[in-house]
């Protein structure tokens, strides 16, 4: 089963003759997938992040005991659930011996295994994605073979749908052996059983795929041996698969650089979600004059039409807003929240933030932005636009120069968008996670209207200019892709 979103969702069977159930959960925010495997009402946990008591209900719901918790590799974009389950049910946790873990765990290694009601799980090291790196093989106990095939393997960052995990997160001094790792790692993947079904942590979303992973979370070893182009590439020249693994790799949050230390320490324990009290206008206003930063959750039009001065908006529901908030907010600050009117924002908002280590949520703006313009506080607001308007600015005015007769159009994606799609003519390019860095580089005192691809880092981009003192204007929807003329490579753009 697959829990996405509160819906279950069938997914297939994976067992050949085990009673066996497998549940998926997807968490959208990181890209990710964890698991519960069950068999005879004893289950292992795969892969979980730092809010396990999602998991250990569904276990209870389903009358299961987890047993243990396996993890593949120490975690670069959350903070595991390991602790949390084990102090929640007991499990044992088994994790890479190569990993450094600080905490009581098994430590394994290739071939070790655990078994639970009629499957065992066994360890296959796989290091690529991060040196430690094991896949777990799925294999039936009951079916009356002395060496059952595996009827799935939990490969984590390794082979994903689609794509394989990146090899460059652990510095350029490990990225040249780890992408040779990586290489022999899926060709041993590729001599299991074209049947073998494939259940990655990493998905779509994920900033650890090294390409565009695929739509759907889990699949099998003969749909990647047709259409994942890195899975193809195995068997290459190493230079050839070298190449192609690192070419296109985009940025990751700046929050990345923790994650592995906290994983070897093992997180806090919280055992539930506590959430952030309300706060009235007047102790919101005390608490962000004191230096806490506000994160406004609500859509960018909304946001644009009307927020508190000094707030960044990263939209809550989006794609990444863990991601980008750790990426525009120093690792571990204390955050205010101004949220969308959505039942489940504060929760869903505060869970997001724990899975990244934003532990410290003094609190949330009780009848939000409402609230504060009752209370007689100011509102800060700037307009909105389209490409399409955009360029019809463009058409009236003269030269091609960026100036557009309403100033600078800065486009905001990231630099291998700019270089793989092309850029807008006379645009300027500074990717959002620099710009509050960068503000300067601008010609100063003209305004700027800011684009990405969707508008989603357009509107933090919006947001962290203002902040700046700038006059600014926003692409609200759409951005580079919608503008009605060809986009130019980007060596040709202003710089």
């Amino acid at each position: 089963m697959v829990r996405a979103g509160g819906r279950v969702i069938g997914i297939g069977g994976v067992s050949r003759c085990a009673p066996m159930d497998l549940e998926l959960f997807q968490t959208p925010g990181l890209g990710d997938s964890s698991y519960l495997l069950a068999s005879g009402r004893e289950a292992v946990l795969v892969d979980p992040q730092r809010d396990a008591w999602r998991f250990v209900e569904a276990a209870r719901e389903r009358g299961w005991r987890i047993r243990h918790v396996l993890e593949t590799h120490v975690h670069n974009d959350y903070l595991s659930g390991a602790l949390e389950t084990r102090a929640a049910t007991g499990a044992e946790i088994v994790a890479p011996a190569r990993g450094a873990y600080e905490f009581e765990h098994r430590a394994v290694d290739e071939g070790d295994a655990v078994e639970i009601g009629g499957l065992r799980l066994t360890a296959m090291a796989t290091p690529g994605h991060t040196l430690e790196h094991l896949a777990w093989l799925v294999t039936d106990l009951e079916g009356g073979r002395a060496d059952p095939e595996p009827s799935a393997v939990f490969s984590g960052g390794s082979l994903l749908v689609g794509s394989v995990g990146r090899t460059d997160l652990l510095g350029p001094a490990l990225t040249d052996a780890l992408t040779r790792d990586q290489q022999r790692s899926l060709q041993r993947l590729a001599e299991l059983p074209a049947s073998t079904r494939v259940l990655p942590t990493h998905g779509a979303g994920s900033f650890c795929s090294a390409g565009p992973p695929g739509g759907q979370p889990t699949s099998t070893i003969a749909a990647e041996e047709f259409s994942n182009p890195g899975f193809r590439l195995a068997d290459a020249d190493p230079d050839l698969f070298r190449t192609e693994a690192l070419a296109g790799l985009g940025r990751v949050p700046d929050y990345y650089a923790h994650m592995a230390a906290i994983n070897r320490r093992g997180p806090r324990v919280l055992q539930k979600l506590t959430l952030p009290p309300p706060l009235d206008p007047a102790a919101f206003e005390a608490k962000a004059a004191a230096g806490v930063r506000i994160v406004d959750g609500r859509d960018r039009v909304a946001f644009a039409a009307g927020h508190i001065r000094g707030s960044l908006n990263i939209e809550l529901g989006a794609s990444a807003f863990s991601g980008y908030v750790g990426w525009l907010v120093p690792f571990a600050e204390p955050v205010l929240l101004v949220l969308p009117d959505a039942p489940d924002a504060l929760a869903e908002a505060t869970t997001e933030l724990l899975r990244i280590g934003y532990e410290w949520v003094p609190g949330w703006l009780e009848g939000g932005v409402d609230a504060w313009a009752a209370s007689g506080r100011p509102i800060a607001s700037y307009a909105t636009t389209s490409m399409a308007a955009l360029a019809q600015e463009r058409a009236g005015a003269d030269g091609h120069d960026g100036n557009d007769g309403r100033g600078l159009l800065l486009d905001v994606r990231q630099p291998i968008e700019w270089r793989d799609e092309g850029v807008v003519p006379g645009s300027r390019q500074i990717f959002v996670a620099d710009l509050a860095d960068r503000v300067g580089e601008l010609p100063p005192g003209e305004p700027v209207t800011v684009f990405c691809r969707s508008g989603q880092r357009a509107s933090m981009a919006a947001s962290i200019l203002e902040n700046a003192g700038r006059e600014v204007r926003l692409v609200a929807k759409g951005g580079a892709g919608s503008w009605p003329e060809p986009l130019e490579p980007v060596g040709a753009a202003a710089e």
